[in-house]
């Protein structure tokens, strides 16, 4: 066993669960205009395109913008840049910019975390749970570190602690942990919110988490809305759902959710706070849209976590 990094406290399944915190609640209340926006920019350019669709020159640019906004101090930089180091950048020999680097990846880590940033907590677990980057394989310590980043709001951590009270047959934990990630605007948690609802039979709750989780840029809600609508694909084991809601097929509905999967392939980043004025679930009709644009909301204070 190894020596609980200190502030640490190990984490046990039948303890209390930790009070719902928000994240943006614990990262520095201001940033500089500049160096965000260099970092933004920067971003977007990654998220303009799948990674592999990115030329040698996009690819540079976007490693060098980032790079200089994490040295200037913005914590959104920062981030990237320790994802960067961990997964590398450009995915081909032609557009490669950036190798692996977990030693990196996680110096930048303990950085966020001695600020106190829930994603740089967040991240150490990972690393502690898979070993790497100088950060010692220990599933305690690991552990430690989700609960200390759910205790200051990480939705990741959330869904990881929601995840081991539902092993351990705590429904009412788990259900509090997907509660605290959901009200951050956090997909996977309206995802496996929706799922619950439709196993239980309440189907219109399931259609509103579903929609919810679009809204928070859930491709894969996005997709159940698409199967559920699109009537060349409509899954017959939902049968029940149909029934119950009265919900027929639509092709319309379904090429639009199918239209904003695509676009979350590409930019997972998206948030899309309009969806209810131009995709609202039935009865409400559809209005004329002119493609994802219409619902897209434009970043105001960057991603969710980073």
């Amino acid at each position: 066993m190894h020596r609980m990094p200190e502030g640490l406290h190990e984490f046990r399944v039948a303890d209390p669960i930790p009070d719902c915190s928000r994240w943006k609640q614990h990262m520095p209340a201001t940033r500089d205009r500049a160096t965000y926006d260099l970092y933004m920019q920067a971003r977007k350019l990654w998220r303009s395109k799948i990674e592999w669709e990115l030329t040698h020159s996009e690819a540079r640019k976007i490693l060098d913008d980032v790079d200089l906004a994490s040295k200037r101090g913005d914590w959104g930089a920062r981030a990237l840049m320790a994802y960067f180091y961990r997964t590398g950048l450009g995915p081909l020999s032609s557009n490669k910019v950036l190798d692996k680097n977990a030693d990196k990846a996680v110096e930048i880590a303990r950085q966020a975390a001695a600020a106190g940033q829930p994603w740089g907590f967040y991240d150490l677990g990972v690393a502690h749970e898979h070993g790497y980057g100088g950060a010692i394989y220990d599933q305690d310590i690991a552990w430690a570190y989700y609960l200390k980043a759910a205790r200051v709001g990480s939705p990741d951590a959330q869904m990881a602690l929601a995840e081991a009270y539902q092993n351990a047959g705590r429904s009412d934990a788990h259900d509090a942990m997907w509660q605290c990630a959901f009200q951050q605007g956090h997909g996977p948690a309206a995802y496996k919110l929706a799922l619950r609802a439709e196993v239980r039979g309440k189907y219109w709750e399931s259609l509103n988490l579903y929609q919810e989780g679009v809204r928070f840029g859930s491709r894969i809600c996005a997709d159940n809305l698409y199967l559920m609508f699109n009537p060349d694909v409509r899954m017959a084991e939902r049968k029940e759902i149909f029934e119950a809601t009265g919900i027929t097929t639509d092709q319309e509905r379904g090429r639009r959710y199918l239209a904003i999967s695509e676009a979350l392939q590409v930019n997972p980043d998206l948030r899309l706070d309009r969806l209810n004025e131009f995709l609202p679930l039935p009865p409400a009709k559809l209005p004329e849209w002119r493609g994802v644009s219409d619902v897209i909301t434009p970043e105001s204070d960057g991603p969710p976590t980073y």
